[in-house]
């Protein structure tokens, strides 16, 4: 009994009797012997298949220690934002904590309704500013919503830009570009520190301001109203380019969506918010027209607007008086003497007093404002009174218009009234929380 196969190159034979003279090359084992010889060839199937696997193991364990360890140290995963070429990125709270020094006091920058800003630099040496909610602020949470779903779809040289976020339990960050200079507000209200502002300066910044507006009312794919637009919301690049930054009251809209808009939450800052804003909860784009208007007149005097100037408790009216008495010039601070650009300055002022006029139909679309502060032979029109014409002044010429009747008891009972309108008017900005420095002045009165 036996059998014999052949293919090219190889002859196979067996049988059942020995047909070579010689010693076999393999002898099949007795039956006895079998379960040694299988013990034996486990031995080796056991190292074949285990150490294949110990270095499959081991390479998964080194690839998994090292993307942990980049993490820790400063490499974050990205991910594309659609329809962008550029990145986002999303932070590790460890990494924030060790690039703002356990978010030292060293490292604070400011604090504001949303929480504190802190100043840190990642391992790879770049500067950022870290945006950290209060734990216990609830409008905070809903405004670190509102800003990093907003601010990651807007790219513009003259807004602020966000780098990424942190959101960890009860942790939640927003990183932006740290921008060496910090606020607007640093500057124009400080007098040392203005005096690094020459006129050319205040102008590009102004402009600057007007180009950030435009893309957001128009330019963006959003239509975007700030709502809270004011020189502390105005950060300064190194060569002091201005970025709007702050984004967490703005309101999102679509592309060609104009009309007015009410809201029952007013929320900003006193002296920067429409009358119709402020009164009615009514905002636009003209809104934030009106904010801006208000920060040129802050830019050129360097005086705030919420603060008595004159026979007015606002800069506002203060500004109107001497723009009616043809004495706009008194307005521009002293630090911009000589007046070599007075045609430029009166331009400006002119510009600023169209944005902050009462009605919100008679200001100008920030399209409008941006050509009128490109050109120098555009004609402008005459600005109508603006907002806010204070209470002081009308109480005090009013005053010494009843004063011509010598009637004791009529100035007793007016004297009365500006009272109470003084302790009324103080107890309301009071009850919103808005800063004030309310007088009624009545030492003119007879």
């Amino acid at each position: 009994m036996g059998g014999q196969m052949g293919v090219t190159r190889c002859y196979f034979r067996y049988d059942a009797f020995q047909f070579y003279a010689g010693q076999p090359l393999l002898s099949l084992p007795e039956s006895a012997a079998a379960p040694t010889k299988r013990r034996t060839s486990m031995l080796w199937v056991i190292p074949v298949v285990a150490v294949p696997l110990a270095a499959a193991a081991l390479l998964l364990f080194i690839c998994y220690s090292r993307r942990l360890q980049r993490q820790r140290k400063g490499s974050r995963y990205w991910r594309k934002r659609q329809g962008k070429n550029d990145e986002f990125c999303l932070f590790d709270f460890e990494e924030l904590l060790k690039a703002t020094s356990n978010f030292s006091e060293e490292s604070k920058l400011g604090e504001g309704g949303f929480g504190t800003v802190y100043k840190g630099q990642l391992p790879e040496g770049l500067e950022i500013a870290v945006k950290r909610l209060g734990t216990h602020s609830g409008q905070g949470f809903i405004e670190f919503q509102n800003e990093l779903h907003l601010i990651a779809k807007l790219q513009h040289m003259n807004l602020v830009r966000l780098l990424g976020c942190c959101s960890q339990e009860v942790e939640k960050i927003l990183v932006y570009e740290y921008l060496p200079n910090r606020s607007l507000d640093h500057f124009i209200f400080d007098e040392d520190k203005r005096a690094l502002l020459d006129w050319s300066k205040l102008v590009a910044i102004i402009e600057g301001i007007a180009h950030g507006l435009l893309y957001l009312h128009k330019h963006s794919r959003l239509l975007v109203i700030h709502r809270d637009l004011k020189p502390s919301n105005i950060l300064l690049d190194s060569i002091m380019n201005p970025k709007i930054s702050d984004f967490g009251l703005a309101k999102i809209f679509s592309s060609n969506d104009t009309e007015e808009n009410t809201t029952r939450r007013v929320i900003g800052t006193y002296g920067y918010m429409a009358p119709e804003y402020a009164s009615k909860g009514i905002f636009s784009v003209k809104s934030d027209v009106f904010s801006f208007g208000v920060i040129i007149l802050e830019i050129l005097s360097g005086k705030r607007n919420s603060g008595q100037q004159g026979d007015f408790i606002n800069l506002l009216g203060h500004a109107w008086q001497l723009w009616e008495d043809g004495k706009w010039i008194d307005l521009v601070d002293a630090s911009l003497v000589p007046y070599s650009h007075s045609a430029k300055m009166m331009r400006c002022i002119n510009i600023a007093l169209l944005c902050v006029q009462e009605n919100a139909v008679d200001r100008p679309a920030m399209e409008d404002v941006v050509s009128m502060l490109s050109s120098e032979t555009m004609i402008l029109d005459e600005p109508k009174q603006p907002a806010y014409i204070n209470v002081l002044y009308r109480c005090t010429h009013t005053l010494r218009a009843w004063s011509t009747l010598h009637r004791a008891e009529y100035r007793d009972l007016f004297r009365e009234v500006c009272t109470r309108l003084e302790d009324t008017t103080r107890e309301f900005f009071t009850r919103h929380g808005w800063q004030h420095n309310l007088r009624i002045d009545l030492s003119s009165a007879p």
